[in-house]
C-alpha cells in the first residue's frame, strides 16, 4: 500500500521566498529520511518551496485563473512529501510517528489509489496511461 505523508508546518503560508529550516533540523530529518530508505519503504520524498514563490490555478466557470503566491487566506500548505510503500495505514502512521517534527509541524497521511481500487469502467478510462497502473503493473 502505497501512502504519501504530507508535511503541514504552521506559518509556512506566510514564509519568505528564501526561507529555510536549520541545519540541524536538516540533519535530523535526513537521519529520519535514511532510516525509510534502509527499511526500504522510501520511494520518494521532496522539500518544497514557500507557497509565496507558488502559483495556484483555479477553474472556477470553467476557465483557468493563475493566482500567485503567497496565499495568506490558506490555513494550512505543504512544506513537503514523503511517499512511502507499507503493508498497512497503521505502519504508515508508525513511521509518522518517528519523525523528529517540530511542535509547529503536522504530517498528514493519505493512501494512494491504486487502480485496483477503481470499479471496472474507471479502469477503463484510464487503460492506456501507464502511469496509473498499480505497482504490481496491474
Amino acid at each position: 500500500m502505497r501512502f504519501m505523508m504530507l508535511m503541514i508546518p504552521k506559518g509556512y503560508e506566510a514564509a519568505a521566498p528564501d526561507a529555510v529550516p536549520s541545519a540541524e533540523a536538516v540533519s535530523a530529518m535526513m537521519k529520519y529520511n535514511q532510516e525509510l530508505k534502509a527499511a526500504g519503504v522510501l520511494i520518494a520524498l521532496d522539500g518544497l518551496l514557500p507557497p509565496s514563490v507558488g502559483a495556484r490555478v483555479s477553474f472556477a466557470g470553467g476557465k483557468p485563473l493563475v493566482t500567485d503566491g503567497p496565499f495568506i487566506e490558506a490555513k494550512e500548505v505543504i512544506g513537503g512529501y514523503w511517499m512511502i510503500d507499507v503493508k498497512s495505514r497503521d505502519e504508515a502512521i508508525a513511521w509518522a510517528r518517528r519523525c523528529p517534527a517540530s511542535s509547529n509541524e503536522t504530517i498528514e497521511i493519505r493512501q494512494v489509489f491504486e487502480m485496483s481500487d477503481f470499479p471496472a469502467d474507471v479502469q477503463a478510462a484510464a487503460a492506456g496511461f501507464d502511469g496509473l497502473k498499480d505497482k504490481s503493473g496491474r
